[in-house]
């Protein structure tokens, strides 16, 4: 009975406290007052390689303890890792990253922050719009705003539209118009041509 009681005990032991091998995030060039704090986060396996992730990025010690700290505000494990690698692959900065993260909205908004700057906005617009989905008010999607410049509106229409609060479905309608316009035009013009022949 006493053998049984003391293995249950032993096993119980071990569900609370599984051992994770911390050896990659020695070796991933944090320091190791670094890797100490993590380890007081009792950052689990599957953490481990998100931080080294972020870590291989070129990002700080404290922006990848931050980045920790943050999921944990939240209540989940971090694993934004390729969320982040994105963002820097598409030129955002630690502090742009960091403030999506503690917003916890990194991995929701990256796809549409790495859009915003592939349309060829520039970066005070790009970060006006991303500003607008962390304090989460209205704004128009990536596509939308990619539609409405393809018209040949200009990044300072396109943000007073947003700013006035265009929605998804009145930009479509505004691309419609604007498009069905230039049409429009481009078809008079060939009439004009047809009609002096």
């Amino acid at each position: 009975m006493v053998g049984v009681l003391l293995g249950g005990l032993l096993l119980a032991g071990c569900e609370k406290h599984p051992t994770t091998n911390y050896l990659p995030l020695e070796n991933s060039g944090l320091s190791s007052s670094t890797v100490e704090q993590l380890k007081k986060l009792n950052v689990t396996a599957v953490e481990i390689p998100q931080i080294i992730t972020i870590k291989g990025l070129g990002l700080s010690d404290d922006a990848c303890l931050t980045m920790v700290k943050d999921a944990r505000s939240h209540g989940h494990v971090f694993s934004s890792g390729d969320s982040a690698s994105n963002l820097v692959s598409a030129g955002y900065s630690e502090q742009d990253i960091l403030s999506m993260a503690q917003s916890d909205q990194i991995d929701s908004i990256s796809t549409e922050a790495i859009t915003l700057k592939l349309i060829g906005l520039s970066a005070a617009t790009v970060q006006t719009l991303v500003s607008r989905h962390l304090q989460r008010q209205p704004t128009l999607s990536s596509e939308e705003i990619g539609r409405l410049k393809n018209t040949g509106l200009s990044e300072r229409q396109i943000l007073e539209y947003i700013n006035a609060g265009m929605t998804d479905d009145q930009a479509e309608k505004e691309v419609a118009a604007r498009v069905a316009k230039r049409n429009h035009a481009n078809t008079d013009f060939v009439r004009t041509r047809a009609s002096r022949r």
